[in-house]
């Protein structure tokens, strides 16, 4: 893979994005994931969940949707890089395409809650770390409203989960975009990762001498 420059993307590069629900990070990581980038080694994390399958989702797609039994199980043979319970289901991120990433370049792009990407860097400390806020707790209560994807219980938990345990640990992330308009937000994402994709530490040595001949 190669990146600005000409420059080989080594190793693989971890891009956690993170927001409470309706903060915009799974609309984020879908526009960014283009076919073009998909082809220059861009990829998507997976990750599984017991929580139900909602219309328009597709199993393998959005998540893995397993029973608690077999997640747990899972658990158990340390398969998952980070899981918790979140919002009453379970939800983790599987360990290998991690790792395959970092051996063999590219880039993963996570969309994952904000206890599981703290662990997450944690494990991966190049990680790059970025926190989606909404532009107002107003506007984070209409979105989750305009959603129609949970019942009104489901939905007030997740609110007061977000304002409550989640928008407090914006500061630790390494980045925090606000989320007003889709398409800034996108872009933004997209300046910070070309930026840390640009670190001269990431730039192969063998393509530096070639460049100065």
């Amino acid at each position: 893979m190669t990146g600005k420059l000409g420059q080989k993307i080594l190793p693989g590069r971890i891009v956690i994005v993170s927001s409470p629900s309706g903060g915009g990070k799974t609309s984020i990581c879908r526009r960014i994931l283009t076919m073009a980038r998909r082809r220059q080694g861009w990829v998507f994390s997976v990750s599984y969940t017991t929580r139900h399958r909602r219309p328009r989702e597709k199993d393998g797609r959005e998540y893995r949707f397993v029973s608690e039994a077999v997640f747990q199980r899972r658990q158990q043979q340390r398969f998952f890089a980070e899981s918790f319970k979140v919002h009453r289901y379970f939800y983790g991120t599987p360990r290998r395409p991690l790792e395959d990433i970092i051996r063999g370049g590219g880039v993963m792009l996570l969309d994952v809650d904000v206890r599981g990407a703290l662990a997450l860097k944690r494990t991966y400390r190049e990680a790059i770390t970025i926190f989606i806020l909404p532009p107002s707790i107003t506007a984070l209560k209409r979105r989750l409203k305009r959603r129609g994807t949970e019942t009104t219980e489901m939905r007030q938990v997740r609110f007061d989960n977000a304002r409550r345990e989640e928008m407090p640990k914006y500061e630790r992330f390494e980045y925090t975009v606000v989320n007003r308009q889709l398409s800034t937000a996108v872009q933004q994402v997209l300046a910070i990762i070309a930026a840390d994709l640009s670190r001269t530490k990431f730039m192969s040595k063998e393509q530096i001498k070639q460049l100065l001949g």
